[in-house]
Formats: C-alpha cells, sequence, structure tokens
C-alpha cells in the first residue's frame, strides 16, 4: 500500500510538472506572438539603425588595400564593402551596413565640412521626413527612391550631413560575412 500511495505521489508530481512546463511554454510562445505582432506593425517614423558609415581617404585605393590586407575587409565592385546583421526583434529580416571610403573633397559629404558621414536606416521615411520639417530641421534634397531603397540628406545641428535610408524589401548585393 504504500508503494502504490508513494508511486501515485510520485506519478502526480510529474502530471502536474509536466502541465506547468506546457502551459509556461505556451505563454511564452503568446508573449513571442504579442511582441512579433507588435514589432513588425510599428510605423513610428524614426531611425532603426545604422546604415553606412562613410569617409574620406587622402589615397583610396591604399586605404581600401590596408582594410582589405589588415581587417579582411571585402571591397565590392562598386568600392564599398557591405556586412550583414540581423534584426534581433525580427530575426529572419537581415540587415546590410555599407562601409564605403570617398576621395578626400569629394562633394557628395557636402554642404558638411566634416570627414565622414551616417547613413541612418530609418522606417517610414515619408513620416519621418514631415517630423523633420515640422522641427524645423535642414533637409537638404527630396526623397530620391531607387532599386535597393529610399534616401534623403538632412544636415544635424552641428553642420554634420546625414544620409537617412529607408531599405527596400529586396536589398540585394554581396556581403561581408
Amino acid at each position: 500500500m504504500n508503494r502504490l500511495t508513494i508511486t501515485i505521489s510520485i506519478l502526480t508530481i510529474l502530471t502536474g510538472c509536466n502541465a506547468t512546463i506546457k502551459m509556461t511554454n505556451k505563454m511564452e510562445e503568446q508573449k513571442n506572438e504579442t511582441t512579433n505582432a507588435i514589432s513588425t506593425n510599428d510605423t513610428t517614423p524614426k531611425v532603426t539603425g545604422i546604415g553606412g558609415i562613410f569617409f574620406y581617404a587622402d589615397n583610396l585605393k591604399e586605404t581600401k588595400e590596408w582594410y582589405t590586407k589588415n581587417l579582411g575587409i571585402e571591397i565590392n565592385d562598386w568600392g564599398s564593402s557591405s556586412f550583414e546583421s540581423r534584426n534581433i526583434k525580427r530575426p529572419e529580416e537581415i540587415n546590410s551596413l555599407q562601409w564605403t571610403t570617398f576621395k578626400k573633397g569629394d562633394e557628395y559629404f557636402s554642404p558638411s565640412k566634416k570627414d565622414f558621414m551616417i547613413n541612418y536606416q530609418v522606417q517610414n521615411m515619408e513620416g519621418l521626413v514631415n517630423k523633420l520639417k515640422d522641427n524645423g530641421v535642414t533637409i537638404l534634397d527630396s526623397i530620391a527612391t531607387y532599386d535597393f531603397g529610399k534616401f534623403i540628406h538632412i544636415m544635424d545641428a552641428e553642420g554634420n550631413k546625414i544620409e537617412l535610408w529607408e531599405p527596400s524589401e529586396n536589398k540585394g548585393g554581396k556581403t561581408t560575412k
């Protein structure tokens, strides 16, 4: 009789633990579904990451060769490099950070006098541009659309030119892994 009571008690405990584990797993799945639904439906006009780092070099060829030889950065046909990363909120989404050198004095950074420019990845480009206009931010051009996304340039309060990029669904291109 004692063995039967102990066996029934152990089975009851194990069954209860299994039910608790299943309930905890189901709650975690529901939480993840809710989080994913919220994050994928977020259309708030804002920066979502760094899209690129651009800087001047006195000698483009030597600079690119140095970065390839010493840091293993592969330069693509466009003279830049792409680095892939995953969106932590949507792991199936692959993001790309562009790394590019420009010849010292190239007008692409104008009117900024700085030796660098940062490209910020954004969502809801049109909404963000409207917000920036409302806030009195200097907008340098209008939204330009290409196969790989939408772009616009602005100036920050320190005189740095900033490139904003809303990627298209099809980003394509070879990347450095």
